[in-house]
């Protein structure tokens, strides 16, 4: 496959055209190619998170010097996820360079967005691997610059509950939330509270009921990729 006009798109160039190849060879293709002696990109997959979210971090707390870590771990949830890696994938037609099995050209892989987002963590993984810690900041940072300068600096005591009460009402019903742990004495508890909705799940801890709630729903809503 002619990786070059990938590589356009990326606005980055190989010096080790391999690492891009790998990065792009999803486990399924591999699976089917026993005698080759291939390597799928889930190394690179793993190694590529660990940079995004350090070369994220380092932007948010740059840009946004007075905020918490509670706060610039909330951004960078509502940066660093599936649905916004996908989209950024999208953009620079990352399907259709995917090394997929049958099977997944069948179901469409090449549009699924957990494939889209794991290949392009393996890509900045590639960039870290080829060109270094620089180089790969400068990839992650042009390629999430709108992202990142677009998103809302958190508002206090934002209402996540009403925000995702109104992403799912139409199409999966009202989240339901349920208490499954209360930890510690009367006058400092901690509570764990569960939120679910449709096939989704989540688990948020606060020192009040309200505010596992919020934090259930936050979590929910990341998943979603429609935290703010």
């Amino acid at each position: 496959m002619d990786l070059s006009i990938l590589e356009k798109n990326l606005l980055y160039e190989f010096k080790d055209k391999s690492l891009l190849d790998e990065s792009c060879r999803h486990s399924s293709y591999v699976n089917e190619q026993p005698f080759e002696n291939l390597r799928d990109n889930e190394r690179l997959e793993f190694l590529g998170d660990a940079v995004l979210n350090l070369v994220v971090g380092h932007i948010l707390m740059t840009q946004y010097p007075e905020l918490t870590e509670g706060d610039l771990s909330r951004m960078r949830a509502g940066l660093v996820n599936e649905f916004q890696l996908a989209k950024v994938a999208k953009s620079m037609d990352l399907g259709a360079y995917l090394q997929l099995g049958k099977g997944e050209i069948q179901t469409e892989g090449r549009k699924k967005k957990s494939i889209l987002a794991d290949t392009f963590e393996a890509i900045i993984a590639a960039v870290y691997l080829d060109g270094g810690f620089d180089a790969a900041f400068r990839f992650v940072e042009r390629h999430f610059s709108r992202q990142i300068h677009s998103i809302a600096k958190p508002t206090l005591n934002y209402d996540y509950k009403s925000q995702l009460q109104e992403e799912v009402q139409v199409t999966q019903g009202a989240p339901v939330y349920t208490v499954i742990q209360e930890n510690g004495p009367d006058h400092d508890k901690t509570f764990v509270i569960q939120i679910s909705v449709g096939d989704l799940c989540t688990e948020g801890v606060g020192k009040s009921k309200k505010n596992a709630e919020q934090d259930a729903a936050r979590k929910a809503l990341e998943l979603l990729g429609s935290v703010l």
